[in-house]
């Protein structure tokens, strides 16, 4: 494969799915993950796409752009988000007043979490849906414009909705979680509601696998100091925990 075809089967794929790892395009490249490296160098001065802690993301996040569907992103990352979701059920006890976005770890975790004393608020139908077999869960859902995509309620109607309560802990998701930039959305209506949910709790978890961390996506949604726990895969380098728990976060990784 010449170097010109490699760039463009890169911009391809980086495109094609929002994100992806060094490790996987050296597979699919058949190159070293340091000619990889170098390739995205070059690739992001040309303004192709972004360098982002582990690999590269598409250009079209700097853009409002649509939501990725909920089936793709149910599938994306699934093993780690499965596990990141079982270590977020363990900070869940006995009549807490949670709260789930509509992420799809937080339906991961809407269907192993124990049929126990609770209340979930939720903005997700996939996660009301899920909770709604268990007896002891009382589930709250907002009302709100009806986001196709990612099956969840936005909008004024939603965050006025949230204004009602107020929640013990809230377990949420991103598009992208930057050290100096904070956390952020594609999408400006999901970053509204996440900032209005990130308001009302008490404890703030962010559910978030490596691949999120060093990229800063279209809309901010929150400084990390208003983060008190992120939960993470074991690709997290070192240096980006001790730096997290240097600014009081706790950081947990499966």
């Amino acid at each position: 494969m010449l170097v010109a075809e490699r760039y463009e089967m890169i911009v391809s794929l980086v495109n094609e799915r929002g994100s992806i790892r060094v490790s996987e395009l050296s597979e699919l490249c058949q190159v070293t993950e340091e000619t990889i490296r170098r390739d995205l160098d070059r690739l992001e001065t040309a303004g192709r796409l972004r360098r982002s802690h582990g690999g590269a993301v598409s250009v079209k996040e700097t853009m409002l752009h649509p939501e990725i569907p909920y089936a793709v992103r149910e599938i994306t990352n699934a093993d780690e988000k499965k596990r990141i979701a079982l270590e977020a059920i363990k900070l869940i006890a006995p009549k807490d007043r949670i709260l789930l976005d509509a992420s799809s770890t937080a339906w991961y975790m809407a269907a192993d979490v124990p049929d126990i004393a609770l209340t979930v608020l939720t903005n997700s139908i996939k996660v009301a849906t899920e909770l709604s077999s268990k007896e002891r869960i009382e589930v709250i859902s907002t009302g709100g414009i009806l986001a196709q995509r990612s099956l969840s309620f936005v909008g004024p109607l939603a965050e006025r909705s949230l204004d009602a309560y107020h929640v013990d802990k809230v377990f949420l998701s991103c598009k992208g979680v930057h050290l100096d930039r904070g956390i952020s959305e594609s999408n400006e209506l999901q970053a509204r509601i996440k900032e209005r949910m990130i308001g009302m709790a008490d404890e703030v978890i962010l559910l978030a696998d490596s691949s999120k961390f060093g990229v800063q996506a279209f809309t901010h949604v929150a400084d990390l100091s208003q983060v008190d726990v992120i939960i993470t895969d074991r690709r997290m380098p070192k240096s980006t925990i001790e730096e997290l728990e240097s600014r009081n976060i706790k950081v947990i990784t499966v």
